[in-house]
Order: C-alpha cells, then structure tokens, then sequence
C-alpha cells in the first residue's frame, strides 16, 4: 500500500509533465499548439512565396532546361538570356525611369496634402465637417471605372491627357488613388495626439502652421511613411486609369508588360528566332520579375520603418 501510495503521485506528476509539454500551462502554449500554429504560418507563407519562386527559378532556365520534364526547381545552369531579352522588349532604363515619376512623384505629394486634410478634420470643428466626411469616404467607396469618364473629360478641356499633371494635380488636391485611406489615416494619427502639446504651443505664441509642422508633422511619420509606400505601390501597378489619362504619352513598367508579348514578336521576329523562343514563358516571367523587382527592393529597405509604422498607426488607431 506505501508503494502505492508513493507511485500514484509520482505517476500524477508525470502525467502532469507530458500534459504540460504537449497540451501547455499558464506559462507555455504546448508542443502542439507550437506545431500546428507553424504549419499554418509554412502553408500560408507557400502560398504567398511560391509564385515568386516559381516565377523565379523558371526565369532562370535555359531553353534546354525547359524542354526537359526532369527538370523543376534546380536548374542545370544560371541562364540569363531571358532576363537580356526581357531587358531590351521592355526598354528597361527610360521606362523604369517613367514608372519611378508617375508613382514617386505623386505619392509624396498626396501624402503632404492627406496630412493637412487630416489635421484640419482631427483638430478644427466647422459647420459641414460630416458633410466632407461623408464626400470622402464616397471617393472611396464609388468605384473610379464610374468617375473615369467626367474626369478624363474635365482633364481633356483643361489640355491635361497625355501628361504627367494628369496624376500630380489631383493629388495635389487629396483626390490621387485611394486618397481617402489615407486621409483617415493622418485623422486618426492627429486625434491621438495630446492637446496639451499644442495649447503649450499656443502660449508660446506659436501660429497654427508653425504647430502642424514642429509638433503634428514629426508625430505622423508613421503615417507618412505607410501612406507613401502604399501609395508608391498603388500608382506604380494602376494601369487601367493611368492608360486613359497618359494617353500612352508616359510608358510604366505594367503598361509595358501588358503588351508584352506583342512587343517580344515585334523585337524578335519569326525569321530571326523559333517559334519556342517566340511563346518562351520564361521571357514573360523575367519581364514580370523585372517589374516588381523595384517593389520588392523598396520594401527590403524601408521594412523596418515599415513594420514599426504599421505597429504605431495601430495603437493610434485603437
């Protein structure tokens, strides 16, 4: 009966040890939430990483590569004649120069004048302040393929189709792509700062302007620097608006990729190349690749700045 009464403790206790490691305590989630929470994080990661490393790794076969069924991920050698063809089809250098000032350009401007609309929305009370509201959470609700045509009609009579003030005045406005986002975004950055900073400021002899750019501006990093690279991001892929408005004047990168394949047949005709080279999906992919290759390097750089203002817009929005 001692000997009993001794294991059935100790067996309690293992039983407790093994309940912990596998099914978690207060103090840790157990080996099985840990194993199915990274399964889950591997499966969503795959499906978000395997189109890049697909398009990837097919852009660096060569032609025999393709051709051989034994061949899926590892290719036999590092061919980069289809990222030299993708090169010259796109017109890389001026183009790449034409995608950087249609979405740069315009993004740092739209994110000044939201900052400003904002401030005055989260710090002024006025008559017809929902009224605003209500316009411009309508600009983002209302899709622009409804809008399109009295616009490209307003910029034909004022003779800016085809240029690049098309894009840069309505940003000047607050009305660039998706402005409204990020209107609300400098709002609710600019209602959590505390007004005591502000009246100090005030019995400093401080004007209103001199308060928005020593005091609003450098608490709104966070937000400038979400709202520029989203921004960048979205101008930089819209194609179907800037098309009608550019007039073709101003070639991007996505507009050049999406007659791609016309310009590839153009470049390298039937009697200079076969016809594998002429449906080469590894040449479209490079050119796809060579696309957001700016995207992804911005992202690289500025992914701390980014992941800690996502962190701050946040709790300011909470």
């Amino acid at each position: 009966m001692r000997s009993y009464s001794l294991a059935n403790p100790l067996t309690r206790h293992r039983q407790d040890q093994l309940k912990g490691i596998f099914l978690g305590n207060r103090t840790n989630y157990g080996l099985l939430f840990n194993i199915t929470l990274y399964l889950l994080l591997i499966a969503i990661g795959f499906v978000y990483l395997y189109p890049l490393l697909f398009m990837f790794v097919t852009s660096l076969k060569s032609p025999e590569d393709l051709l051989n069924p034994m061949v899926q991920w590892i290719p036999t050698q590092i061919y980069t004649g289809n990222y030299l063809k993708a090169y010259r089809v796109l017109n890389y250098p001026s183009t790449l120069l034409s995608s950087i000032l249609i979405s740069v350009v315009p993004s740092i401007i739209q994110a000044m004048v939201c900052s400003l609309v904002g401030y005055g929305l989260a710090r002024y009370r006025f008559w017809g302040k929902n009224l605003i509201f209500l316009l411009i959470l309508a600009t983002f609700i209302i899709p622009p393929q409804t809008t399109v045509i009295p616009q490209m009609l307003t910029y034909r009579q004022f003779g800016l189709l085809g240029s690049i003030y098309a894009l840069i005045l309505p940003a000047m406005m607050g009305q660039g792509y998706r402005s409204a986002i990020f209107i609300l975004i400098f709002y609710q950055t600019f209602l959590s700062l505390p007004k005591a900073l502000e009246e100090a400021a005030r019995l400093d002899g401080a004007s209103d302007f001199r308060i928005f750019v020593r005091i609003a501006l450098p608490s709104a990093i966070p937000a400038f620097v979400i709202s520029i690279i989203f921004s960048i991001v979205w101008y930089w892929n819209e194609t179907y608006l800037t098309v009608i408005f550019l007039e073709g004047g101003i070639q991007s990168l996505p507009m050049q990729l999406s007659k791609f394949v016309q310009a590839y047949e153009n470049l390298y005709p039937p009697g200079t190349v076969n016809i594998f080279d002429r449906l080469n999906e590894a040449v479209k992919l490079s050119g796809t690749f060579l696309n957001i290759l700016p995207l992804l390097l911005m992202y690289f750089v500025l992914q701390k700045w980014f992941v800690e203002s996502v962190e701050r817009t946040g709790i300011a929005g909470e």
